[in-house]
């Protein structure tokens, strides 16, 4: 690469009319400018960041390529301090600016090399005044350097050739780090009051701390939900996502919950939009201090209008009779029908709500559900039911036989009944699973159906709707899908049932409950 040569200084000007000065001139001898004055401030201009690209020139005059060498100590330029930004270096958005000082011998800047990307904009020295310069000078005396900036790639002015100046050393010779050290001949003084260096930071300085505003409750309470297909649309009131139309998942789509000994699981299954099924599990105490397990599942009808209300509260109301009653001493079996006339109350209420009437349509009743249950106690076991949902026993010792405990309340039973058909005949009939008794204001007649058994060893009790024995309707076949630990693991036996259901074809909402039947006193026989 070439090498610059040294340019000879030309002789400082008067700011106002170019006309040449000595370097003892107080003011200009042609028109009279008081040379001690502050120059004007010049006009600012939006300069370029250096990036360190192309071929530019350091502050010592030697060509600069790009990022350093490891362990290279960086030029630094006179009075910008640490904060420089070159390639390689971090700085926060640093400008360079090229200076120029209006010492003897040095009137003007370098002009910048071809590929270079610096502004020069001319300031005056650190005591803003025309006063000669101690150290090694050129004959001359110093002027301020005013007017506006040079832009980048522009030629030196006229008469402004520079040399060695007050930032370089007799000879050009820099020091190792490309500062002179202060106080050195020819070292530049520090800066005046109000005047910045060489480096100038256009963004400004940021506060220590930002206020922040308190968030709004009511905003915070309205979370929007986010579809769970696209994960960009917004989920409306209905359900669906905004943006691809797909169906949410609802909370009732799939439900567990264990308590105690007890666990039951409901499923949406694969056909429905909705699970329109319900259950409620507990465990209470009876006054003697023996333990109770309640089992509720309800099952609601798709043709009645808000069926899935109608489950909730029947399920809801017919737990909390349950397990209220039977600390106070009532009888299981009492304490069953009670729960059911409760939850057939609970079903009634929906049908006066004004979000029954903007849904009922002509061809839809009011809302409508089926319920059982099963209350487990020392030595006894308790059923109650209305509609086509069933309790089956299953004992511990597989080599017994299981049994259904459970009449259904439909158009195949009261074939069977009836002895015009087999069962095998009643359900494969199209109109088998209507049924005949349900909880709904529309109801014929209330009619709970209650039986009490005592079982004469360990076993399981099964609580589920038609989603899960349309696929183990016998006995025998809902024996053979419950898990041999179902007495241990009652979760665990709930999921595998309901996974047999989805297996089967899900065509149906899946609700299961599973309560262990404890190993009865010695001396208790069966009812």
């Amino acid at each position: 690469m070439m090498s610059q040569m040294p340019r000879q200084a030309a002789l400082p000007t008067c700011p106002s009319c170019t006309e040449p000065l000595e370097a003892t001139d107080r003011f200009c001898g042609a028109c009279g400018f008081d040379l001690s004055s502050p120059p004007p401030h010049a006009v600012d201009s939006p300069t370029l960041t250096m990036s360190g690209r192309g071929a530019g020139r350091g502050f010592d005059g030697a060509p600069y390529t790009g990022t350093p060498s490891p362990g290279t100590d960086l030029p630094q330029p006179p009075g910008a301090g640490a904060e420089f930004q070159v390639r390689g270096v971090p700085a926060a958005r640093a400008e360079l600016r090229d200076v120029s000082h209006n010492a003897a011998g040095a009137g003007s800047t370098r002009a910048p090399s071809a590929g270079s990307e610096v502004s020069g904009l001319a300031q005056s020295d650190a005591g803003g005044h025309g006063e000669p310069s101690s150290g090694a000078g050129a004959p001359g005396g110093g002027s301020p350097q005013g007017g506006a900036p040079m832009p980048p790639g522009s030629p030196a002015p006229a008469g402004g050739q520079a040399g060695p100046g007050p930032h370089t050393p007799p000879g050009g010779a820099v020091p190792h780090g490309g500062q002179v050290p202060p106080g050195a001949d020819g070292a530049p003084a520090a800066p005046a009051a109000g005047q910045g260096p060489g480096v100038r930071f256009d963004r400004p300085a940021e506060p220590e701390e930002y206020p922040l505003q308190a968030p709004d409750p009511r905003v915070a309470a309205e979370a929007v939900k986010v579809c769970v297909a696209c994960r960009a649309g917004r989920v409306d009131d209905d359900g669906y996502c905004e943006n691809c139309g797909h169906a949410q998942p609802r909370e009732r789509d799939h439900m567990e919950q264990e308590a105690g000994p007890v666990a039951a699981v409901s499923d949406r299954g694969l056909r429905h939009h909705r699970n329109e099924d319900a259950f409620g599990i507990g465990r209470t105490a009876l006054p003697d201090g023996a333990p109770a397990l309640v089992a509720i599942v309800c099952d609601g009808v798709s043709s009645a209008t808000r069926p899935d209300d109608a489950s909730l509260a029947a399920s809801q109301a017919a737990s909390r009779s349950v397990l209220a009653a039977l600390p106070q001493g009532t009888h299981p079996q009492q304490a069953m029908h009670e729960a059911i006339v409760a939850a057939s109350h609970a079903v009634n209420a929906l049908a006066q709500e004004p979000a029954t009437a903007r849904e009922h349509a002509p061809h839809q009743n009011a809302p409508a559900c089926t319920i059982v249950g099963a209350i487990v106690t020392a030595g006894l076991l308790v059923v109650g039911w209305v509609g086509d949902s069933r309790v089956y026993w299953v004992p511990a010792d597989r080599s017994s036989a299981p049994a259904r405990l459970t009449e259904d309340d439909s158009w195949a039973a009261q074939m069977v009944a009836a002895g015009l058909m087999n069962e095998a005949e009643a359900y494969a009939d199209d109109r088998a699973h209507a049924i005949t008794g349900w909880l709904g204001a529309d109801a014929y007649e209330l009619e709970p159906h209650t039986a009490a058994f005592k079982p004469d060893r360990p076993g399981v009790v099964v609580v589920c709707t038609d989603g899960l024995w349309n696929y183990a309707e016998a006995a025998e076949e809902m024996a053979e899908a419950l898990p041999l630990d179902a007495s241990v693991r009652p979760l665990h036996s709930a999921r595998v049932l309901v996974g047999h259901a989805l297996d089967g074809g899900g065509h149906d909402n899946v609700t299961v409950a599973v309560v262990p039947f404890p190993a009865p006193a010695q001396g208790a026989g069966s009812a």
